[in-house]
């Protein structure tokens, strides 16, 4: 709700649509143009990015604990290894998921007409599996006395009294399992990205968003219950991110059930690291940052040429990505990269739900196309800081979801944040002062007519009054 107040208040800032149109910069084909997005649209393109890897993976992590795109990339290659391998190497898991970003990023930096082809299907094959799983719940739920799978062991495992055997309560543990859940309804903001494209946005901001997750609550809880019914409880926290895997293994046996829909979910994790990398957030953010003058070397990453596509903002993305994939233990890759993701966002969500109530105090009567409930923006400040300064309160047993520090997602986070802002500082205060220069901003033009910003240094003024400058590249 913070974010459907915050968006409709920027006014003539433009969406990431709106900045690459007005700037004039050549469309990549199939984009949407105008305000040709209707409710139904909006809707399944929220729904699309919500029904991500969260639920084939998460409820074993969250077992646990309570008893970038490469979250994605891992899923890929495990799903992909279980199905074809007994017994994959770390080797194999990173080489598989390196090679699909590799070629994710080929594809949209290259070709980039066919990558929202194939995205757009496995798209679809993506809704197709959630809802396969949800149907093989509801079959589970309803005809469960005539299913051998479903053990009397298990039925009395999934009552009140024993779910909660063996769980740890305390507040790390806490918070690491709420990045969890977070990360499995990440994208429920994401109608913000394309309000520019938006037929009717006030009335699509206040019922989307809600119908979405709702859609997506009822098919998160359907399967869980499976889950709980069909798997015992000991291998659902033993399973890691393959318990989507077990419920289709034992329910449809071991060729249908251990190949075919592992694949099917290892294709839903491709198709949603190809959304995201490319046509929602990264390549696009990425490119847009370079447009602004604040990344080095803004000809080259701010350009679409030759291919008509974002190929200098899919590498700024690229790069970092495959790190983060290959250089944690593999066994703890997973839960490290939605810590890493999820700890500094909230520092981020906190500063906008804070920014969001200085703006009502200081502006009460300014009109609001979406107004959030105010007792949920104290909520959400109250989940941040509590998820900000769990770090801070150690397990009893000094242990978290990985195997080493258990508060190493916090301090890699927060790392990034404190390079950010030193880079930003040694750039653009520290070297002015020491050169004896100033920043300003210059509008250029590409030759492939994309409308960029640099930043020139100004080294104080001729005798004609006209201030010699030097372009910063």
């Amino acid at each position: 709700m913070v974010y459907m107040e915050r968006q409709p208040l920027l006014g003539n800032r433009p969406t990431e649509y709106d900045t690459l149109r007005r700037a004039s910069i050549p469309q990549v084909p199939n984009l949407p143009r105008g305000q040709s997005l209707s409710w139904t649209s909006s809707y399944i393109l929220v729904v699309s990015r919500v029904i991500g890897s969260g639920i084939f993976a998460t409820p074993g992590s969250i077992a646990v604990l309570l008893g970038f795109t490469a979250s994605n990339c891992i899923i890929f290659s495990k799903y992909t290894l279980f199905a074809l391998c007994d017994d994959p190497t770390d080797r194999q898991q990173i080489s598989l998921a390196v090679g699909l970003l590799t070629f994710i990023t080929i594809i949209h930096g290259v070709f980039p007409k066919t990558g929202i082809w194939i995205q757009n299907l496995l798209g679809w094959t993506k809704i197709a599996v959630v809802t396969a799983m949800s149907v093989t719940g509801l079959w589970v739920i309803l005809f469960r006395h005539n299913y051998s799978g479903v053990s009397q062991d298990n039925l009395t495992a999934f009552s009140y009294d024993r779910i909660w055997e063996g769980s740890k309560w305390s507040w790390s543990l806490l918070s690491t399992s709420l990045f969890k859940v977070l990360y499995s309804y990440a994208g429920l903001n994401n109608v913000n990205n394309v309000l520019g494209e938006v037929q009717d946005p006030v009335r699509t901001l206040k019922t989307v968003a809600p119908v979405a997750m709702l859609t997506a609550s009822a098919l998160y809880l359907v399967a869980n219950i499976s889950y709980f019914l069909v798997i015992p409880l000991d291998q659902i926290k033993e399973s890691g991110e393959l318990v989507g895997a077990l419920l289709f293994q034992r329910v449809l046996g071991p060729h249908v059930g251990r190949v075919i829909f592992p694949i099917a979910i290892a294709i839903s994790a491709a198709g949603n690291v190809m959304v995201v990398t490319f046509a929602l957030e990264q390549a696009r953010v990425n490119q847009e940052i370079a447009r602004q003058g604040f990344l080095p070397w803004p000809r080259i990453l701010s350009s679409s040429a030759p291919f008509g596509a974002p190929l200098g903002g899919l590498l700024v993305h690229y790069v970092p990505s495959i790190l983060v994939i290959a250089l944690p233990p593999q066994g703890d890759v997973y839960n490290f990269i939605l810590d890493v993701e999820g700890y500094p966002g909230q520092l981020f969500a906190l500063a906008s739900t804070v920014g969001l109530i200085i703006l009502r105090r200081r502006e009460p009567l300014r009109p609001r196309p979406f107004r959030a409930w105010l007792p949920a923006v104290y909520l959400r400040i109250l989940i941040c800081l509590a998820l900000l300064t769990a770090p801070f309160v150690p397990p009893a047993d000094r242990k978290g979801d990985v195997h080493f520090f258990y508060a190493t997602y916090a301090i890699v986070g927060m790392g990034v944040v404190v390079f950010g802002v030193a880079y930003w500082y040694v750039w653009t205060v520290l070297l002015p002062q020491m050169g004896g220069y100033k920043l300003d901003e210059k509008d250029d033009v590409l030759n492939d007519g994309t409308r960029i910003t640099k930043l020139v240094r100004v080294y104080g003024s001729d005798d004609a009054g006209v201030a010699p400058a030097h372009v910063v590249d």
